[in-house]
Parts: structure tokens; C-alpha cells; sequence
């Protein structure tokens, strides 16, 4: 399907035909824990949708943008890994998992990724604006030029993560020596 717009459709009532969807726009619609494996979408847009837990074994999703969505518990690991690519902007991604994703360059805006599991991600050039951390996974990930200058509430060990040439805040540093268990006062 090229250029179809679904507008609040509830798919968890009337699922989404397996296949492939071009340049289509998903405007407030419900996906929950439906399974969308083996489909492709490219250059589509999600807004306002929810697709908390939604199964995405095999999927395709290359230039994707989720906008105002419940993204909760998603396996993006769980994708076809070529041409991984997608943007986020805010959205709530808690408990999703970006295991050993190559998805350099992506946007995360206004987000939150509480708990988000980025262990072994490449993460090159990717932008964290304005975006919670709290309690995110980053072991092994790769984080070379990224940029987390406003992002928060994040732990990352500079010991056992590439953070060459990464952005960060002056407030945020607190959020690179975590393990060392110490106090920072201004």
C-alpha cells in the first residue's frame, strides 16, 4: 500500500494486512500487543499511535517517524536490521530494547526511555535532546559523537562504553561517574 492514511483505526480489532506500506500515515491508531511480523513500512509516519508491546520479529522499518506514541516494551532487536532507521519525538519508549541495533544517527526528542535496554547499540551520531534516561542500559554501546548535552537521569560508564567525541552537559557528568559512588557538589 503506497500513500494510505489510517485515522484512528483500532487495529487491534481490525489487523493490519500483512505486506508492504509506503509513505503511509498512522494518525491516533491502536496497535497494541498486535503482531506486525514480517511486514516492511518505509517512509511512514506514526503519530499519536499506541503500539505498546506490539511483536515486530522480522519487520522492516527503514525512515520511520513515531511522533506522540506509546511505544512501551517494543523489541526493535527483534527487526530486520538493514536499514534500521527511525526517529522519535515524544514519545515514551520505556522497557523497549535497542539491543545490538546499528542505528546510527537516530533522533530521540522529548522522550522517554526509561529502563530502554541500548547494550551493544551503535549509537554513533545519535541525538538524545531533552530526552529521560532513568534507569536506560548502555553496556558495550557504542556512543562516539552522540549528543546527550540536555539529555537526563542517565548512568553511563565511560569504562565499558565508546564515548569518543560524545556531548554532554556539565550538570550531566554526574551521570558518567555514578559507579564510582562519590559526591559533587558545586
Amino acid at each position: 500500500m503506497n500513500d494510505v492514511v489510517f485515522e484512528k483505526t483500532d487495529l487491534t480489532e481490525n489487523p493490519l494486512a500483512k505486506g508492504e506500506y509506503e509513505n503511509c500515515k498512522f494518525l491516533n491508531c491502536n496497535f497494541s500487543g498486535i503482531v506486525l511480523s514480517g511486514s516492511k513500512f518505509f517512509d511512514c509516519e506514526f503519530i499519536g499511535c499506541n503500539l505498546s508491546l506490539v511483536k515486530l520479529e522480522r519487520i522492516v522499518l527503514r525512515d520511520i517517524k513515531f511522533k506522540d506514541c506509546k511505544m512501551l516494551g517494543l523489541r526493535f532487536d527483534d527487526c530486520n536490521s538493514i536499514g534500521l532507521s527511525f526517529s522519535f519525538d515524544n514519545s515514551v519508549l520505556d522497557h523497549s530494547s535497542f539491543f545490538q541495533c546499528k542505528i546510527k544517527k537516530t533522533v530521540f526528542k522529548n522522550s522517554k526511555l526509561l529502563d530502554a535496554d541500548f547494550t551493544e547499540c551503535d549509537l554513533t551520531q545519535a541525538v538524545f535532546d531533552n530526552c529521560d534516561l532513568q534507569g536506560a542500559k548502555f553496556e558495550n554501546t557504542i556512543l562516539e559523537k552522540a549528543d546527550l548535552h540536555t539529555a537526563y537521569n542517565y548512568s553511563i560508564d565511560p569504562e565499558i562504553n565508546k564515548i569518543k567525541k560524545a556531548r554532554f552537559s556539565m550538570a550531566g557528568i554526574i551521570g558518567l561517574l555514578d559507579k564510582y559512588d562519590i559526591e559533587i557538589t558545586p
